[in-house]
C-alpha cells in the first residue's frame, strides 16, 4: 500500500475496502436475463445500470463479476460522498487498477491536487489504457457521488480516447453526467433501468424459496405488485416472513410489508433528503399522485416542480406517471409518509385533506376533491360538490359510479341539508334500492331561492325513483309523451291534468334548461338518465309500448363510458318490455347485447340486474322450451339485486308459468305468492309487473276450471291495460259469458298498441268463442291471423296454452293446414318436417326449424310410461318395469293420448318422437 499512497494528493493512505468487489449476498438469486444484458453491454464501451435505493445495482454487477461473464479482468471501486473532488476521485480510480493488478505505465503519475487534476494526466492515462492487451472493465459504484465538475468531462474524454481496452458499468441512483444522448445516437450504451432490475413474479418466488419458504402462488403475487419487484423490499420481507408465525398471513398483509421496511425506507431515503423536500413527502402523503402545483398548495410553496423532478432524477421512490405533469411514490414508501404524517402532525391531516379538496375541485378531478372532503370529514362540503357539479348522475354510471358509491355510503346517516340528503338519494339508488331513494329525497327540501343544479338533480333521482318530489308526480293518461325527432318530446298531451300536478319528466326537462349549458355538456349521463327514466315511468303505469321507445331512445343517448351503466339497464328494461309484449327476437338480441356489455364494462356481479336473463326465460318459455326457460330463470337469481322488485315479480310469473306447464297449479299460485307485498310491493315499483302478476294467477285459476277466482286475481292489478283486458275476456268466456268477453276483446286498440304476444292471445279468443258456438267458419280465419301474428316472433307458447279445443280445430279442419304445418313443425304438403332432406336438424325452440310445441307438458311419470312404450313394451310389461299397476299405466296412457291429440299408441311414439320428447 505504500506505493498506493502516493496516489492520494493528500498523502493519506487509500482505503482499500473501497476497492473490494462487494460479497453477493446469501439466498442470492441470480437472474440470467439481467446477467445476459450486462455481459452484452460490457461489448461495448458504456453500461449505465441506474435505479433507486435497494434495486439490486451493486449485487447485479457483483454477481457478475463473480460469474467470470466479464471480458476481461474487473477493476471495481466504490465512490462515495468523500471523494467529490476530482484529485481524490482519479486517485481512486488508479489506486483500483493497482489494486486489481491491471498494471499501467509508470509515466502515468497521480494527480498533485486534491481540486483538480492535470488534463495531461487524463491524456496519459487514456493512452496506457488504450495500449492494454485485453479488455479491463471498470465498474464505478455510487458515480452521482463524486463531484460533477470536470470529472464528467474527464471521464468522457478517457472513454473516447481508450479505445475498445476500457468498458466502463456505471452503477448509481441517478444518470451520471455524461453525454448520455450521444452515446445513445451513437448505439454505444447499454441502459438497465429500474423497470429491468425489478423482480418478475417467477423471481420473487425463487428469492422467497431461498429463504426457506414455500410461498403460495398468490402470496408471490401480492409482495411481487406491493414491492413493484423492489429487491430490497423483498429481501426484507422474505427475511421478516421467516420470523412470522403465519408467513402467508404476512405476505397477505401490507402494514407487515411496511412494517418490515419502514426504517430502510426511513434512513436511506427520506432521512437522505433536504428538510424542504422532506416536509413537501410528508404533506403530499395524503395524495395517491401528486402534482406541482397541488404540493405548492400543500406546502405554501413554489419549489414542488423543482422538489419532484429532482427525486424523479435521484431515483428516490418518485416517479412520473407518463407523459403526464403527475407523479406518485412508492407504494411502501408512500405508507412510510402517512407514518411519518401522523406522528409529526396528527392534526395536521385534515386540512390538508380540505386544501387539496379545494384545488382538485379547481382543476376538474371531481371525484378525486370529493374523495379529500371525505377523508376530512367534511360530509357538507363532499355532497355540495356533487350536487353543485351535477355529479349524482356520476354515482349511477360511468367509470367513477363505484367509487363515488363507495364514498358516499361511509357518509353518516341524518346530516342536515338538501345535499347531503341528494347523496344519500343517489347512493341507494345506485344499490338499487329505489325505496330507500324516496325516503331520502323527502328529506331534501330545497330553499325557495334553490340553484337549478339542486333543483335539477333532485327532478331526475325523483323520476329514476318515481318519488313525489314535491313538484311532480307520474300520473299518465292512456296516451303517453311521445318522442319527437329530434330526440325531444312532444310535451302537449300524456299526463292527467287531473291530477294537479306537472310530468316529471318535462320537470327534468325544464331544469336542464335552466342550468348552464357548459357544464350541462360535460355530463351527458343526465340526458341518458332522464330517458331511462322516463322509460320506467311509462312502464310503471302500463305503458309497454312507450316504454320500449323511451328504453329506445336513452340507448341512442347512452354512446359513451360516462353512460355505460345506464346502456346495460337500458338492454336488460327493454329486453324484458320487449319479451313481455311478445317481441321475441327483439328481446332476445337485446339480452345478449346487455350480457355482453356487462362484461365490456366490468359492471361489478353485485350492480348487475337479473333482467337480461329474465327476458331469455321469457323468450325460451314463450316458444315452448321450458327447459331452456327454467335455466335462464336460475341464472336470473345469481344477479337479482334484493330491490329490484318488478324483477321479482317477473321472475315470480316466470316460475308460475313453468310449474303450470308441468301440471302444478297449486305451486303455480306459490310461485305468485312469493313476490314481496309490501308498501313498496309490485304496485308501487310498477303497473306492468303487478298487471304481468294478476294475469298469470288468473291463468293458473282458469287451469283449475275456477273463473270466479280468476276474475277477483284481475281485480288486484292496480292499472289496466290490453293483458289485463284479454285476461278478464278469458276469464268471462270460462265463465260462460261470451258476450261480455267478446265487448272486452272489441275494446282492445288497434295496430301496434297491442303487443304481438296480447293480440294473438285475443285473437285465439275470438276463436275459441266462435267454436264452441259452432261457428267453425268464423273460427278458421281467427286463428289464421293469430299464426300470421306470432310465427314473425316464433311466438308458440299461446298456441300451446290454449287448450284442447284448438288441437281439435287444427286435426279437423283442413284450412288450417298451413297453421297446423307451423305450429306442429311438419310440412303441408309432405306431412315432414322441413329440412329433414338437406340432413338437418331442428334446433330445440328455433321457429325457423319449426319445432311442433303445441303439447301440454307431459308429467315425469308420462314421460316414463311413453319411453316405455316406445320400446313396443306390452301394458303389463310396463307396470313391472315402473312398479305401477296396470290400471295406473293405462290412465297415464289416456293422458298421454289426450296431450298429444292422438288415439293411439304407435300415434303417440311417432308424435313424441317429431316433438322431441323421445
Amino acid at each position: 500500500m505504500a506505493e498506493d499512497a502516493q496516489l492520494h494528493p493528500s498523502g493519506d493512505p487509500l482505503l482499500a475496502a473501497k476497492f473490494a468487489v462487494p460479497a453477493v449476498p446469501p439466498a442470492f438469486v441470480a437472474r440470467q436475463r439481467l446477467l445476459d444484458r450486462l455481459t452484452e453491454g460490457a461489448r461495448g464501451p458504456l453500461t449505465v445500470i441506474t435505479g433507486p435505493a435497494g434495486a439490486g445495482k451493486t449485487t447485479l454487477a457483483a454477481s457478475w463479476r463473480a460469474a467470470d461473464l466479464a471480458p476481461g479482468p474487473v477493476v471495481w471501486l466504490t465512490v462515495e460522498s468523500d471523494d467529490n473532488a476530482p484529485g481524490v476521485f482519479w486517485a481512486y480510480v488508479l489506486g483500483a487498477f493497482r489494486y486489481h493488478r491491471v498494471p499501467l505505465p509508470d509515466g502515468v503519475g497521480s494527480p498533485s491536487s486534491a481540486d483538480n487534476v492535470d488534463h495531461s494526466l487524463i491524456v496519459r492515462l487514456a493512452g496506457a489504457l488504450a495500449q492494454l492487451p485485453e479488455p479491463v472493465v471498470l465498474v464505478l459504484d455510487g458515480l452521482e457521488h463524486a463531484g460533477v465538475h470536470g470529472v464528467a468531462a474527464e471521464l468522457d474524454f478517457v472513454l473516447a480516447h481508450a479505445g475498445p481496452s476500457l468498458r466502463l458499468v456505471l452503477l448509481g441512483r441517478v444518470d451520471p453526467a455524461l453525454p448520455l444522448h450521444r452515446y445513445r445516437a451513437e448505439a454505444r450504451v447499454c441502459e438497465i433501468r429500474r423497470s429491468e432490475l425489478a423482480f418478475t413474479p417467477r423471481e420473487t418466488a425463487r428469492l422467497l424459496r431461498c429463504h426457506g419458504l414455500a410461498p403460495s402462488q398468490e402470496s408471490v403475487g401480492v409482495l411481487t405488485e406491493r414491492t413493484q419487484g423492489w429487491a430490497a423490499g423483498l429481501r426484507l420481507c422474505a427475511l421478516a416472513m421467516q420470523r412470522a408465525e403465519d408467513a402467508e398471513h404476512f405476505a397477505q398483509s401490507f402494514a407487515a410489508s411496511q412494517n418490515a421496511v419502514s426504517d430502510y425506507l426511513t434512513a436511506e431515503v427520506l432521512a437522505a433528503q433536504p428538510t424542504a423536500t422532506q416536509d413537501l413527502l410528508v404533506r403530499t402523503s395524503i395524495l395517491s399522485h401528486v402534482h406541482p402545483g397541488l404540493a405548492d398548495a400543500l406546502t405554501g410553496r413554489d419549489d414542488g416542480e423543482r422538489i419532484l423532478g429532482r427525486l424523479v432524477r435521484d431515483n428516490a421512490f418518485v416517479e412520473p406517471i407518463g407523459d403526464t405533469s403527475w407523479y406518485r411514490c412508492h407504494p411502501l414508501f408512500a405508507e412510510v409518509l402517512r407514518a411519518h404524517l401522523r406522528s409529526r402532525g396528527p392534526a395536521l391531516a385534515a386540512p390538508l385533506h380540505r386544501e387539496a379538496a379545494r384545488w382538485l375541485d379547481a382543476h376538474d378531478r371531481l371525484t378525486d376533491a370529493i374523495e379529500h372532503a371525505a377523508a376530512a370529514d367534511d360530509w357538507p362540503y363532499a355532497a355540495g360538490l356533487l350536487v353543485d357539479r351535477l355529479a349524482a348522475g356520476r354515482l349511477l354510471t360511468g367509470p367513477e359510479s363505484h367509487r363515488l358509491e363507495r364514498l358516499f355510503s361511509s357518509m353518516p346517516d341524518g346530516l342536515p341539508g338538501t345535499a347531503p340528503a341528494l347523496a344519500a338519494a343517489a347512493c341507494a339508488l345506485a344499490r338499487g334500492d329505489a325505496a330507500a331513494g324516496r325516503k331520502h329525497l323527502a328529506g331534501a327540501r330545497p330553499s325557495g331561492g334553490a340553484a337549478p343544479e339542486i333543483l335539477l338533480t333532485r327532478a331526475l333521482l325523483g323520476l329514476l325513483t318515481g318519488a313525489d318530489t314535491g313538484t311532480g308526480t307520474t300520473a299518465p293518461r292512456k296516451t303517453a309523451p311521445a318522442e319527437d325527432g329530434d330526440g325531444g318530446e312532444q310535451v302537449a298531451e300524456g299526463w292527467d291534468p287531473e291530477c294537479g300536478t306537472p310530468d316529471p319528466d318535462r320537470e327534468v326537462r325544464t331544469l336542464m334548461g335552466r342550468v348552464d349549458r357548459a357544464l350541462l355538456a360535460r355530463h351527458p349521463e343526465i340526458e341518458a338518465l332522464r330517458r331511462y327514466g322516463r322509460g320506467r315511468a311509462l312502464l310503471a303505469a302500463g305503458h309497454g309500448s312507450e316504454a320500449r321507445e323511451a328504453f329506445a331512445a336513452a340507448l341512442a343517448a347512452a354512446t359513451d363510458e360516462q353512460t355505460w351503466t345506464v346502456r346495460y339497464h337500458c338492454l336488460g328494461a327493454l329486453a324484458l318490455a320487449e319479451a313481455a309484449g311478445g317481441l321475441l327476437r327483439e328481446a332476445e338480441a337485446h339480452a345478449r347485447d346487455g350480457l355482453t356489455a356487462a362484461e365490456e364494462h366490468g359492471i361489478p356481479l353485485d350492480r348487475r340486474t337479473a333482467r337480461c336473463h329474465l327476458a331469455l326465460a321469457t323468450v325460451a318459455a314463450d316458444r315452448g322450451d321450458l327447459a331452456g326457460a327454467a335455466r335462464y330463470l336460475d341464472a336470473a337469481r345469481a344477479h337479482a339485486p334484493a330491490h329490484d322488485v318488478p324483477a321479482a315479480a317477473e321472475a315470480a310469473v316466470l316460475r308460475s308459468r313453468i310449474e303450470l306447464a308441468r301440471g302444478r297449479a297449486t305451486a303455480a299460485l306459490s310461485a305468485l305468492d312469493d313476490v314481496p307485498v309490501s308498501a313498496d310491493g309490485p304496485a308501487r315499483a310498477g303497473g306492468e309487473a303487478a298487471a304481468r302478476i294478476a294475469v298469470a294467477r288468473c291463468s293458473v285459476h282458469l287451469a283449475r276450471g275456477d273463473a270466479a277466482a280468476a276474475l277477483a286475481a284481475l281485480g288486484e292489478a292496480p292499472v289496466g291495460g290490453p293483458a289485463l283486458t284479454v285476461a278478464a275476456a278469458a276469464a268471462r268466456l270460462a265463465a260462460g259469458d261470451g258476450g261480455q268477453a267478446g265487448r272486452l276483446l272489441a275494446g282492445l286498440p288497434d295496430g301496434e298498441r297491442v303487443p304481438p304476444a296480447v293480440r294473438v292471445r285475443a285473437q285465439l279468443l275470438e276463436a275459441q268463442s266462435a267454436a264452441a258456438g259452432g261457428d267453425t267458419a268464423g273460427a278458421v280465419p281467427l286463428v289464421t291471423a293469430a299464426v300470421r301474428t306470432a310465427r314473425p316472433h316464433g311466438l308458440r307458447a299461446p298456441f300451446t296454452e290454449a287448450g284442447p279445443w284448438l288441437r281439435h280445430l287444427l286435426a279437423r279442419t283442413p284450412g288450417l293446414a298451413d297453421a297446423g304445418a307451423w305450429l306442429t313443425g311438419r310440412s303441408a304438403d309432405t306431412g315432414k318436417r322441413p329440412g329433414r332432406g338437406a340432413g338437418t336438424r331442428p334446433v330445440p325452440g328455433d321457429p325457423a326449424h319449426g319445432v311442433p310445441l303445441l303439447v301440454e307438458q307431459l308429467s315425469p311419470r308420462e314421460r316414463d310410461v311413453l319411453r316405455c312404450a316406445a320400446q313396443t313394451m306390452s301394458t303389463d310389461e310396463i307396470a313391472a318395469e315402473l312398479f305401477l299397476s296396470v290400471n295406473t299405466v293405462k290412465t297415464h296412457l289416456k293422458s298421454v293420448y289426450r296431450k298429444l291429440a292422438v288415439s293411439r299408441r304407435s300415434e303417440a311414439v311417432r308424435r313424441a318422437r317429431d316433438i322431441g320428447l323421445l
